[in-house]
């Protein structure tokens, strides 16, 4: 807990006629504690205990240790309210990852670079690490790029690894449509923004101080690889599992630019993007900013988010789409950013709050263009989202009037 913060405790005695109990501090100067259990810690960080003795019996007593730092613990993975209930399709499970293409690092933290991760990525596979028992995070010297006919590819943190763009950086990029990510410079197929590789999964891993604002490195005509802070993708298929995504950021403004955390583009045959307990924000401080999107943007893809924690992000544009006479555009979408045609934005067991915009949508800006998208939202909870205008329908959600929208068990206000 931090520095004067408090916390309330409690006590039972087993098998006791009288459960009162006597509280106290052991180390003097280790924080205050009230007759009913209301502990204030000190202005110093340390370690302190807090300890209950029976009134009854002072010959029982507990003591329960508390940590005073400066700084709390990082988000964790995916929605960690009571909502969070929905299970999992088989195809949306974690992929296997016993038998690694290529583990990065030798057992310490030294060993982990951010240029062994590059490679690992660029020659396909699973890439698994090995880094040490403790958290590391690996800066980025330039952005991990997937290769388009060396098979799928699985990252798996471990739970232990960041990658870090060093706010320099976009971290990951997959583009189906890009020749150079083909090893003779050829398409594999005639249909290259529609076909079912590669397959990308990145699980258990957090992605922080992506930023793409800077990378030009897929405008050669063929594309505009703007937006996606952290993972730009474009074809094949995507997903995201037991993930987080922390100050992330792309273009300050722009009409249709967007997805600090993620961005993508056409999936095959219109199959959706998997979002799996993961999170994108989770706290003050820690959320993603773009013109658009502060979480995630597609366009005309469809996408399902289960179990997973959107907020304090932000859509910092102005304008809308199209822009307004006299503005960059943009500023919509402050967790979600979907336009396109057919497509279907699915939510369950998620949460949407305290996101902000300029424009539209606060949660979710979703504008199916020829009105055939739809919206489901099940056992899932959008609250205290700010800014924005256009809700037709149901607050901080921007769409047109007659997209459908089906809420089951949730919360939105």
């Amino acid at each position: 807990m931090l520095p004067s913060g408090q916390q309330g405790f409690t006590s039972a005695i087993a098998r006791a006629v009288d459960n009162g109990v006597t509280w106290s501090i052991v180390e003097a100067g280790g924080g205050n504690i009230t007759s009913s259990g209301l502990y204030t810690a000190p202005s110093s960080t340390g370690t302190y205990h807090v300890k209950a003795t029976s009134v009854a019996d002072p010959t029982l007593s507990a003591t329960a240790t508390v940590e005073v730092t400066l700084t709390l613990p990082d988000p964790p993975a995916g929605n960690p309210n009571a909502e969070a209930t929905c299970s999992v399709p088989t195809e949306a499970a974690p992929a296997d990852v016993s038998s690694p293409t290529t583990v990065v690092g030798r057992g310490t933290p030294d060993t982990c670079t951010g240029d062994e991760f590059v490679a690992a990525v660029a020659k396909g596979g699973v890439v698994t690490f090995k880094c040490g028992p403790a958290p590391v995070t690996i800066r980025l010297g330039a952005t991990a790029r997937v290769p388009n006919d060396k098979g799928d590819v699985v990252i798996d943190g471990g739970g232990l690894v960041t990658l870090s763009g060093d706010g320099a950086h976009r971290i990951l990029y997959m583009n189906t449509c890009d020749q150079d990510q083909y090893q003779d410079g050829k398409y594999t197929t005639d249909h290259c923004q529609n076909q079912d590789h590669p397959r990308l999964t990145v699980q258990n891993i957090t992605f922080v101080d992506g930023n793409s604002k800077a990378d030009t490195s897929c405008n050669r005509g063929r594309d505009v690889c703007d937006g996606g802070g952290a993972i730009w993708v474009r074809g094949g298929r995507f997903k995201v599992l037991n993930s987080r995504f922390f100050d992330n950021v792309c273009e300050d403004a722009g009409p249709d630019v967007g997805g600090a955390a993620v961005r993508v583009f056409s999936q095959y045959q219109g199959l959706p993007v998997y979002v799996v307990n993961s999170t994108f924000g989770g706290g003050d401080g820690y959320g993603g900013a773009c013109s658009n999107g502060g979480g995630v943007s597609s366009i005309g893809v469809s996408w399902t988010i289960i179990n997973s924690l959107f907020s304090y992000n932000r859509a910092i544009g102005n304008g809308g789409n199209p822009a307004q006479n006299g503005t960059p555009g943009g500023g919509s979408g402050g967790a979600i950013y979907n336009d396109g045609n057919r497509m279907t934005l699915s939510l369950c067991g998620s949460r949407i709050e305290h996101n902000q915009v300029n424009r539209h949508g606060s949660a979710i800006f979703f504008v199916s263009n020829d009105k055939t998208g739809d919206i489901r939202i099940d056992r899932s909870v959008i609250t205290n989202n700010l800014g924005g205008s256009w809700y037709p329908t149901y607050p901080q959600i921007s769409n047109h009037s007659e997209t459908p929208i089906v809420v089951t068990n949730s919360v939105i206000q």
